[in-house]
């Protein structure tokens, strides 16, 4: 149990926990992004989003599909297929005893490609700058993965 105690008093996890909690309430802001984008351009996504309007035949105009909306929830949707992984696979890093330097590279290089995924993303930058944020975090996740299987295997 003191290893354990030990562990969660590293440096390592408390710069952990500071980057995790930076990405996971970026992924969360993007819910809010989304609905403002909706709201802001009255595109709903249920029938029932639209009770403030008057006419049943207004209201289904209401419920649409709309390029920008579109795009800013499919940023949020690939920050949840990226974050969550990185959310778990960084705990097991940071339990396998990684350099604090080593980890912080790790940690800083994913959050900062986060941010510039999600620039490019809703900016709609032109390629391959969304690709390449995108595979540079995803590439720091992976190198976590690896330290932690090859841990496990040669402990």
């Amino acid at each position: 149990m003191a290893e354990v105690v030990h562990m969660i008093d590293s440096e390592v996890f408390l710069a952990f926990s500071t980057y995790a909690t930076i990405v996971i309430l970026k992924m969360m802001l993007m819910s809010l992004v989304t609905s403002y984008y909706r709201l802001t351009k009255q595109v709903f996504a249920n029938m029932e989003d639209t009770t403030l309007v008057k006419t049943t035949e207004d209201r289904k105009k209401l419920v649409r599909i709309d390029p920008d909306v579109e795009r800013v929830r499919r940023c949020h949707q690939n920050d949840l297929e990226n974050i969550v992984p990185f959310v778990v696979i960084g705990l097991l890093y940071s339990l396998t005893g990684p350099d604090l330097s080593s980890a912080l590279l790790h940690f800083r290089v994913f959050v900062g490609s986060r941010f510039i995924h999600t620039v490019t993303y809703v900016m709609a930058l032109p390629q391959p700058s969304r690709g390449l944020s995108f595979g540079v975090g995803l590439l720091a996740t992976m190198s976590m993965a690896y330290r932690v299987l090859t841990t496990v295997f040669f402990l």
